[in-house]
């Protein structure tokens, strides 16, 4: 059909042009494939120079019982080296318990970030009979989400002031600038919050109540 509709000379330019793309793109997916493959050799070399360092890690490598273990173990200390030549980049997924972590010393307040995209972030936060400063006000440019997971909180909301009792399974939105402070929460065991922030202008957002 291409030749019917075209010049000989028009034809002829159009399949060299074809045949320079599918000559390009093995040689790109080839560097491509080095580019992984020295990778590769850095994060084995960092992984011997661990062992090195620490006798213990060597001593739970010698443990593996295949290949396989030997991957998940070096994953688990922050290396990749299960990769193989020409196989994708495909992250693993990652599996942790929100309630295992032990909780802040006493009176404190500790923070981890789960995930995050371009213009949001997903917190965990511990919190150990720890309140919010005397005088002291949360102002944030992010609205907020949250829920507990486990113990329990009370906040405090300004303009217009509320008190809040929450507990395990409750939720609540926070629009981005609503003035908030944290009065109380659990003691040992402490209180564990589950925490979106995003950055959105009023309006571009839904919350559904949960029944």
């Amino acid at each position: 059909m291409i030749s019917v509709c075209l010049g000989a000379s028009q034809w002829l330019n159009l399949n060299l042009r074809v045949v320079r793309i599918t000559t390009v793109v093995p040689d790109l997916m080839a560097e491509e494939d080095l580019q992984r493959f020295l990778l590769k050799v850095q994060q084995l070399n960092a992984l011997v120079s661990s062992l090195d360092a620490d006798p213990e890690r060597r001593r739970q490598l010698a443990s593996c019982s295949d290949h396989n273990a030997v991957v998940q173990l070096a994953r688990s200390w922050g290396y990749s080296i299960g990769r193989r030549w020409g196989e994708p980049s495909v992250e693993s997924p990652r599996r942790s318990n929100l309630l295992a972590e032990a909780p802040s010393a006493s009176g404190q307040e500790s923070e981890e970030e789960l995930c995050s995209g371009r213009d949001w972030r997903l917190m965990r936060i511990s919190s150990n009979g720890s309140r919010s400063p005397d005088g002291f006000w949360y102002q944030q440019k992010e609205n907020e989400w949250l829920t507990l997971l486990k113990g329990s909180a009370r906040l405090r909301l300004e303009d217009p002031e509320e008190w809040i009792e929450l507990s395990v399974g409750d939720q609540l939105m926070l629009p981005a600038g609503r003035r908030h402070r944290v009065e109380r929460t659990d003691a040992d065991p402490g209180t564990v919050w589950l925490a979106l922030y995003w950055n959105e202008s009023p309006g571009e957002y839904r919350v559904h109540s949960i029944v």
